[in-house]
């Protein structure tokens, strides 16, 4: 039951990546870490410690990082980049497509400072186009947790994946609420809680916020599905499909544009194979700021009150 779903503790989900990469270097000698002048921000303080052999500072050059952890791979080494999403994506797009996904690259693109929680260090820094851009890409994984707890068990998940993948997770301490010991599947969504109403779908920070939304939806009677879908692509299609077969209408929640995000994922298979009202909870065609993260994520309508409001409309919808 929803009710039951509770906070553990708040931690930033970088820390979660931190602890996943440091894990899953003892278990696999192939897995090494680069990092473009910002090892401190994505927590590779252990890994280093650790594993100094294996770790490469790139200094502030993403696109020349890209390229070594390409070559990297010819050798048989599983190498995770790492810098803020913003850098990870659209400052090395081209390196991305020619260099991992044309040739299909065992590269593990790891992208911190995420949406609009990246917070003080403002427009320029934030990303909120990055899931659209690598979700297109051909065989490229997508993948963004919900907290701490599960950002640790996809990076240690994703070294046994042959392939490219993108893994995105942010900066500001979040409520942790996923269990310690949880064995993450990729592209296997996660149902956190039963419903018959209304299906809210929902990904990385907006996770906790669609929680709290549904906690007050059945308050009020409505009876609410909730589904995290930390994997964008491959998506859990069989998921989606038996929810919104049962509730019949939708909310997506998403700290990204509107535009190419998990709502159009969503809705694409809504529309090919069952078409049901649906309602975005995302940011609509406009740039970040600086500021506060829990601020400006109620400022682009990222929260919890937003999520209420579209789950009504949605359900208004379906029964005009």
């Amino acid at each position: 039951m929803i009710q039951d779903i509770q906070i553990l503790n708040e931690k930033e989900t970088r820390g979660g990546f931190g602890e996943g990469i440091a894990e899953v270097a003892r278990r696999n000698e192939n897995v090494v870490a680069l990092t473009a002048d910002l090892a401190g921000s994505l927590k590779l303080n252990e890994f280093i410690k650790q594993f100094p052999e294996r770790f490469v500072q790139c200094g502030i050059a993403e696109a020349n990082m890209i390229g070594v952890a390409a070559g990297m791979t010819i050798g048989g080494k599983i190498p995770y980049t790492t810098t803020f999403a913003n850098f990870s994506t659209s400052r090395v797009y081209d390196q991305i497509r020619q260099s991992v996904a044309y040739s299909d690259k065992n590269v593990k693109i790891c992208a911190s400072h995420a949406g609009l929680t990246l917070g003080e260090d403002g427009a320029t820094h934030q990303v909120l186009e990055d899931i659209g851009m690598m979700k297109m890409l051909p065989g490229m994984t997508v993948i963004v947790p919900c907290d701490f707890n599960q950002t640790k068990a996809a990076t240690i998940a994703i070294a046994d994946h042959q392939g490219p993948v993108y893994l995105r997770f942010g900066r500001p301490k979040w409520p942790n609420f996923t269990a310690e010991d949880q064995k993450f599947e990729i592209g296997k969504a996660q149902v956190l809680a039963e419903g018959k109403d209304i299906s809210i779908f929902a990904c990385g920070h907006l996770v906790w916020l669609a929680v709290e939304a549904a906690k007050a939806l059945e308050a009020k009677g409505i009876s609410v599905e909730l589904i995290n879908i930390h994997t964008i692509k491959p998506l859990d299609e069989e998921a989606v499909l038996k929810s919104i077969q049962k509730t019949g209408c939708i909310v997506t929640a998403e700290e990204h544009q509107a535009n190419g995000g998990l709502g159009d994922s969503i809705a694409q298979v809504a529309g090919k194979h069952h078409p049901v009202p649906h309602e975005y909870v995302a940011v609509n065609d406009t740039f970040g700021e600086s500021g506060q993260p829990k601020e400006l994520l109620k400022k682009y309508g990222l929260s919890t009150e937003a999520i209420i409001a579209a789950a009504e409309k949605a359900l208004a919808r379906k029964k005009a």
